[in-house]
């Protein structure tokens, strides 16, 4: 599956911003979607993550409350939507699919998106 991150851009402290994530292929509804960002010098950092049918979905601690995941598999796209976005939620978004149901490490991810930047001023 080819995924694209879409949506980002430069919004205020306390704004809000929804990023997509497109998929190609017949078979999105086979994967997790798992949402990670990485800051200049940083490690990519789990965002959020759905299971293949919307039924659970996962948050850090550093988002939850604020982050939204979702998905529509008719569409093949899943959803971020971020509220309430702070200065420190200055990163590059990527998207993720996996076959697997652990959503929390990247390196567990078959495939990735290209990313698209998301930041916010103070």
């Amino acid at each position: 599956v080819q995924l694209q991150a879409s949506g980002g851009g430069l919004v205020q402290a306390g704004g809000s911003l929804r990023l997509s994530c497109t998929a190609s292929g017949r078979t999105f509804s086979a994967y997790l979607i798992g949402w990670f960002r990485q800051a200049p010098g940083t490690e990519r950092e789990f965002v959020a993550a759905i299971t293949r049918g919307g039924g659970s979905t996962y948050y850090p601690d550093s988002v939850k409350g604020r982050f939204t995941i979702s998905r529509d598999n008719a569409k093949n796209t899943a959803y971020l939507q971020m509220n309430s976005l702070r200065p420190e939620d200055t990163a590059v978004y990527y998207c993720a699919a996996r076959y697997g149901s652990t959503y929390s490490t990247a390196s567990d991810y078959n495939y990735w998106g290209q990313g698209t930047l998301v930041t916010v001023s103070s």
